[in-house]
């Protein structure tokens, strides 16, 4: 498997924040944020699949145009694979027909341009020898991460979480991990943000890591605009025995 990073900033504010979205082969999406603008029209229409890890816009913004820009050079629906709380948010807050067309029952309801599957914790969805699994996540809405496993060997993106031990003891059981994504949307400054919007910063990270019991090399993800330098900087003093990189637009990983 081949995952494309098209997006993973925590937020906008220049040429190269973009929000969350990996490419996973040529028809899996991972997330919807705003770093799905960097697909050709031709590379939107070959994915057949999307799945959310949450609701909130920064991972699902571009879902509702991305629908529209290739509903005609498509003759099978989209899938989305999301949990059923997150289905039922996009179907309440955007596929409304007040803030966009219910493309679930367009053109007719035999024939929609739009899926919805329901995925829940520790489910697996089958893709030819892919296997794409949701994992727990403690975030302010509900939420899920993704291992994806190509047989060979597997990556975890973690999504949107505060510290959360369902996680860190489904990563563990992963027998063939060889890379993890893993947000920290705050610096440590922010802590109690942080612990409040349950996400990580550098403090919390390095204590969900030290339950991380294999090898794989990590990666940041979500880093907030205007706080990448000094939570990196963090990042090092608290986490320079794992060595992190961090997550880069155009980034490819082979698995």
């Amino acid at each position: 498997m081949k995952l494309r990073v098209l997006g993973c900033s925590g937020g906008i504010g220049g040429r190269h924040l973009r929000t969350t979205s990996f490419l996973v082969d040529h028809d899996i999406l991972l997330d919807a944020g705003s770093g799905v603008a960097e697909l050709s029209v031709g590379e939107l229409a070959a994915i057949d699949h999307v799945f959310l890890t949450h609701a909130h816009l920064d991972h699902v913004l571009a879902l509702p145009l991305m629908i529209d820009a290739v509903a005609d050079r498509r003759n099978q629906a989209l899938v989305v694979h999301a949990l059923p709380d997150v289905i039922a948010a996009l179907r309440q807050h955007v596929f409304n027909w007040s803030i966009w067309p219910d493309f679930s029952c367009l053109p007719n309801a035999e024939q929609p341009r739009l899926r919805f599957e329901p995925i829940m914790p520790g489910a697996t969805v089958c893709l030819g020898e892919r296997r794409i699994t949701a994992l727990p996540v403690d975030h302010t809405v509900p939420a899920v991460a993704y291992c994806l496993d190509s047989g060979a060997a597997s990556l975890v993106f973690s999504g949107d979480t505060g510290p959360c031990a369902a996680f860190w003891q489904a990563v563990n059981r992963v027998p063939n991990l060889r890379y993890l994504l893993i947000e920290c949307a705050f610096s440590d400054q922010e802590m109690e943000l942080a612990k409040v919007s349950r996400h990580l910063c550098p403090q919390l990270l390095a204590e969900g890591l030290r339950s991380l019991d294999q090898a794989c090399d990590i990666f940041i993800t979500h880093l907030k605009p205007g706080e990448i330098e000094r939570t990196m900087l963090e990042i090092e003093r608290s986490l320079g025995e794992f060595s992190p990189g961090m997550l880069q637009n155009n980034q490819l990983f082979t698995f």
